[in-house]
C-alpha cells in the first residue's frame, strides 16, 4: 500500500513538472514571440510570467527527491536502479533548476538590453535540459512502474 502510494505521487509530481515544462517551452514562450513586444515590454512581460515560480517548483522537486529516494528504499533489482537512476536525473535537473533560479535570473533583471538575446537563449538551453532530464526519469519511472506491476 506504501509503495503504490509513492509510486502515484511519484508519477504525478514527475507527470506535473515534465508537463509544466513541455508547457512553457512549447506552447506559452513561441506565443509569446508572436506578440511583437520591443524588447524592454517582453522582458517585463517573461519576468512578471516567471515572478513567483520557483516558490511553485521547489516543493515539487523536493517531493519528486523523496518518492524517488523511498521507492528505491522498499523495492529491489531492476525497479530500484531505475528509481535511483531517476534519482540522479532529478538531482541533475535540480541543479540546473538551481541555477536558473537564483543566478540566471538575477543576471537576467539587471541585464543590459544588449546582454538579454544571449541569456534568452541560455535560458532555452537550461529550460530543454531540465525538461529531457525530467522527461527521461519520469518515462524510466513509469515504464518500471508498469512493467513490475504486470509481474
Amino acid at each position: 500500500m506504501l509503495l503504490s502510494l509513492l509510486l502515484t505521487a511519484h508519477l504525478g509530481l514527475a507527470a506535473m513538472w515534465c508537463g509544466s515544462m513541455g508547457y512553457s517551452l512549447l506552447v506559452v514562450q513561441p506565443k509569446v514571440a508572436r506578440f511583437g513586444f520591443d524588447d524592454d515590454r517582453l522582458e517585463e512581460f517573461l519576468t512578471l510570467l516567471a515572478q513567483g515560480n520557483r516558490w511553485k517548483v521547489v516543493p515539487i522537486v523536493a517531493a519528486l527527491l523523496a518518492t524517488a529516494a523511498a521507492v528505491a528504499a522498499l523495492t529491489c533489482g531492476a525497479t530500484r536502479l531505475t528509481f535511483l537512476g531517476a534519482l540522479l536525473l532529478y538531482a541533475a535537473a535540480a541543479a540546473v533548476f538551481a541555477d536558473v533560479s537564483w543566478r540566471h535570473w538575477p543576471a537576467r533583471v539587471f541585464a543590459l538590453p544588449e546582454e538579454r538575446p544571449a541569456l534568452r537563449r541560455a535560458l532555452r538551453l537550461r529550460a530543454w535540459t531540465m525538461l529531457v532530464l525530467v522527461g527521461t526519469a519520469f518515462a524510466a519511472a513509469l515504464v518500471t512502474t508498469v512493467w513490475a506491476a504486470r509481474c
